[in-house]
């Protein structure tokens, strides 16, 4: 029996709890804090990579992560040219509304992983090549473990 009477909503939310649980292996078992982490990691990498590379990347997450990466998006004001891994990260810290702390390095570092596990990976080095060296630093090549 579907718990939703559809089966690409109980799909999409099976996906995205998937990457949350995912997520929280790393982070503070938090749910919230986790979906909150996706989001800003996800709509930061959006803003900065080219608008094709966006809308693929885009078309590669679950339903319901689609949308927060979306919410919000202009894409004629991307893409922005910030530089250096602080600058993303302080653009991810910006977007936390959380009232627990979480390492921002630790959060890219953590969606970065969900990505190289669940996204097609040419589609996720493309993405990672675009970033800066600095941020790419923090997003390990697929098969490249990362120093977690």
């Amino acid at each position: 029996m579907s718990a939703t009477g559809l089966d690409v909503f109980d799909r999409t939310i099976h996906l995205t709890n998937v990457w949350l649980d995912e997520i929280m292996a790393t982070l503070p078992r938090d749910k919230q804090l986790a979906w909150h982490v996706l989001g800003a990691v996800l709509r930061t990498v959006r803003d900065r990579v080219p608008l094709n590379l966006a809308v693929h990347l885009g078309a590669q997450l679950p339903l319901l992560v689609r949308g927060t990466y979306f919410e919000q998006w202009r894409p004629s004001e991307t893409p922005r040219t910030w530089r250096s891994q602080q600058e993303f990260l302080a653009l991810i810290s910006a977007q936390m509304n959380s009232d627990k702390p979480v390492d921002s390095a630790e959060a890219a570092r953590a969606v970065f992983r969900v990505l190289n596990h669940h996204i097609d990976p040419n589609q996720a080095e493309k993405v990672r090549h675009s970033l800066p060296e600095e941020v790419r630093a923090l997003w390990p090549a697929q098969g490249v473990p990362s120093a977690a």
